[in-house]
């Protein structure tokens, strides 16, 4: 694996180049955008890959290639895949009305299976009855923005179930019950902030529009597809099975050691999403208004960004010795010891922008890296960590997967959603207040 401190701070022009396509040429060249962008994605993985091939050679490029292809881009895209198929399946069908006390509710019941079906699953099951419910309002990005805020980050921190970062920790020795002692607090208090704001914007844009009635339906409150229930039980299932089995086989492949318990899991998740497929009727999926375009847009332009991160990962693990050492020198006191804010705000800030995952990670070595020092004296700064990654993973569309999911199933339902700078104006108006009041509280 490439050695960070060798990198200089210009290896990571292409991943920020990702990062402003992603921003700028949705609003500056949208035609352009909706027919390119997989082209812009490849262009910019090239702009990396090529420069490094020259550099260290073709047997370390291709390890690097190989390793983020196998270890990381195609497990993610595989989970996103059956969490996006079966969720797909699933649709609550009835008399709800989209105003401001039913959405709060079904944004507070999102959030509260996030930690137990995982921030995807529980975006992907929430979002198309919440787009139906305010199908005939006029306001409704603000919807979206708080479906991302709560159900697709904050809401998956209290389980290794809920969100990548704390699943990281539970394979390295973190116990499963950790998050949910230590992080309910925060979350409960971010959560209730962010529902009441809620509740007051949509009394706001409701006032808007008292003239417009709701599109009636002669239908009950009911479910349907409710296999796809059941299969997204047993998409958590193979996923915490993957953490808890671990049978010691693995298969090594230019370099990347593939595990037999995720490749196991890999097929069963392949394998439910086939289910899916083949169990949920073609009506059911065209009420849903179900396609394949979102997934499709993920995928493709997180190849790109998988691809770009290699660099900024790599000098974020060589840790002092790398070329981002002021920011890693921040976190620690000059007693040698961690200071929880830093971590806090440097693994949120990070996380807003490179996965929130392996982010964790490098922050949770450089703590120390030890399961029970960090469950124990260190107990304040794994929390500032966990919540530094999962929930600042709101910040940007890039700063979790299920923040871009959930932003092109909108766009596809006829939402026009903000612009990359314009989510950050929300996030940075709602969640950086909420978050500097929660460090003083709870990281201090």
């Amino acid at each position: 694996m490439v050695d960070g401190s060798q990198l200089g701070v210009w290896w990571i022009i292409p991943f920020a180049g990702i990062l402003l396509s992603i921003a700028v040429m949705p609003l500056a060249v949208p035609k352009f955008w909706h027919h390119h962008y997989g082209k812009v994605a490849a262009f910019w993985g090239l702009c990396f890959f090529l420069p490094f091939l020259g550099a260290f050679g073709p047997s370390m490029a291709l390890h690097e290639f190989v390793h983020t292809l196998l270890l990381d881009y195609v497990p993610f895209i595989i989970l996103l895949f059956a969490l996006f198929t079966v969720a797909g399946g699933v649709r609550l069908r009835g008399k709800l009305k989209g105003g401001p006390a039913v959405n709060t509710m079904l944004l507070a019941v999102g959030t509260i299976i996030a930690s137990i079906m995982g921030t995807t699953g529980a975006a992907m099951l929430m979002i198309r009855p919440i787009i139906a419910a305010n199908a005939w309002r006029t306001h409704k990005v603000h919807i979206m923005v708080f479906l991302i805020f709560l159900v697709a980050n904050i809401g998956g921190s209290l389980t290794p179930l809920g969100d990548p970062p704390l699943f990281l920790g539970f394979l390295r020795g973190v116990d499963f019950q950790w998050p949910l002692v230590h992080l309910w607090q925060p979350m409960l208090f971010a959560s209730v902030v962010l529902l009441i704001l809620f509740y007051g914007i949509d009394r706001f844009y409701m006032a808007k529009e008292r003239h417009r009635a709701p599109t009636h339906v002669d239908e009950s409150l009911g479910i349907e597809g409710a296999i796809n229930v059941l299969l997204l039980a047993a998409i958590v299932g193979a996923v915490l099975l993957s953490g808890l089995w671990q049978p010691g086989i693995s298969f090594p492949v230019y370099g990347a050691v593939i595990e037999l318990q995720n490749l196991v899991r890999d097929v069963a998740l392949l394998a439910i999403a086939g289910l899916s497929l083949r169990l949920t009727p073609k009506a059911l999926h065209e009420a849903n208004g179900f396609s394949w375009g979102p997934i499709q847009e993920v995928a493709k332009l997180f190849a790109g960004i998988f691809a770009t991160i290699i660099p900024a990962l790599a000098i974020l693990k060589a840790g002092t010795a790398g070329a981002l050492a002021p920011l890693v020198r921040l976190a620690t006191g000059p007693d040698g010891q961690p200071i929880d804010a830093w971590y806090f705000w440097l693994t949120g800030i990070l996380s807003s922008f490179l996965d929130n995952a392996p982010t964790y990670l490098v922050f949770f070595q450089m703590a120390g890296g030890d399961p029970q020092q960090l469950m124990g004296p260190l107990a304040a700064t794994l929390a500032a960590i966990s919540a530094g990654a999962v929930f600042m993973g709101a910040n940007t569309y890039i700063g979790n997967a299920p923040n871009f999911m959930v932003k092109a199933v909108a766009e596809e339902r006829g939402i026009r959603m903000p612009s990359f700078f314009g989510y950050m104006a929300w996030s940075c108006a709602i969640l950086v207040p909420l978050f500097i009041v929660m460090t003083f509280i709870f990281f201090r």
